[in-house]
């Protein structure tokens, strides 16, 4: 199997944040566009994707973000079939995080999603809207 084949791009970068509304309010004089502002009731997180363009940033009030460089989370792939690119992943012995494929009810259907680990810590998600 060829990964390529069920990925088409980024499809977010995780930024958390301590304060959704300033973080907001920064973006959008940046140019970008509340796409979607909802709450992950699992997490208990507010939660904004912000739009420029092609660019997407979920950010998330989870009132543990660190505030130093790096503060970037995660970037996430979107796919167009999460499982297959899970079996992918699974066989290639590359899921260290042991994660599962998730579900939330994001945007108009939800979205599946697992996570897993690069060699430097980052996180990289896998995500499908449905």
């Amino acid at each position: 199997m060829n990964l390529q084949t069920y990925t088409t791009g980024i499809q977010h970068i995780g930024i958390p944040t301590n304060d959704i509304e300033k973080t907001i309010e920064f973006y959008k004089k940046l140019g970008f566009e509340t796409a979607l502002q909802t709450i992950n009731e699992e997490a208990g997180e507010k939660v904004a994707f912000l739009k420029l363009k092609t660019l997407v940033i979920e950010t998330y009030e989870n009132k543990q973000a660190k505030l130093t460089n790096g503060a970037i989370d995660h970037v996430a792939i979107d796919v167009k079939n999460i499982e297959e690119v899970y079996h992918y992943i699974e066989e290639n012995q590359m899921n260290t995080t042991n994660d599962e494929i998730h579900f939330l009810p994001f945007w108009e259907n939800g979205v599946r999603f697992f996570t897993i680990e690069g060699p430097n810590k980052e996180k990289v998600e896998f995500s499908q809207y449905l």
